[in-house]
């Protein structure tokens, strides 16, 4: 499974890269392929790539902001969720994620 993601939060300074950092590890753990941008206080970091996107088979907002070049995203599955739940529990959220896309392309 390849998911691509955005984290953002208000300030940009501490949520946004500690929900990254959360949703990547729990990635590797449940043998998930992700990669997570961060807009953030210091830009876009660690953008996702046109190439990247095609390939993913969903997209996870982490965030309840407006998202920058979110045109890049069109016509992929697209799931939103609040970016302190993915702190407290991202191996869930990559979990709950997974089994709706699953569920959604089952249907």
């Amino acid at each position: 499974m390849k998911i691509v993601g955005i984290t953002s939060c208000p300030a940009g300074l501490a949520h946004t890269p500690m929900a990254a950092k959360a949703l990547e590890k729990a990635g590797e753990t449940l043998e998930y392929d992700v990669k997570i941008e961060q807009q953030g206080s210091l830009g876009q970091v660690n953008k996702i790539s046109q190439d990247e996107v095609d390939q993913a088979d969903f997209v996870l907002f982490a965030t309840d902001q407006k998202i920058i070049d979110s045109e890049r995203f069109k016509g992929k599955p697209q799931l939103r969720v609040n970016i302190t739940t993915c702190i407290k529990a991202p191996e869930a959220v990559l979990k709950k994620c997974v089994a709706a896309v699953r569920q959604r392309q089952e249907n």
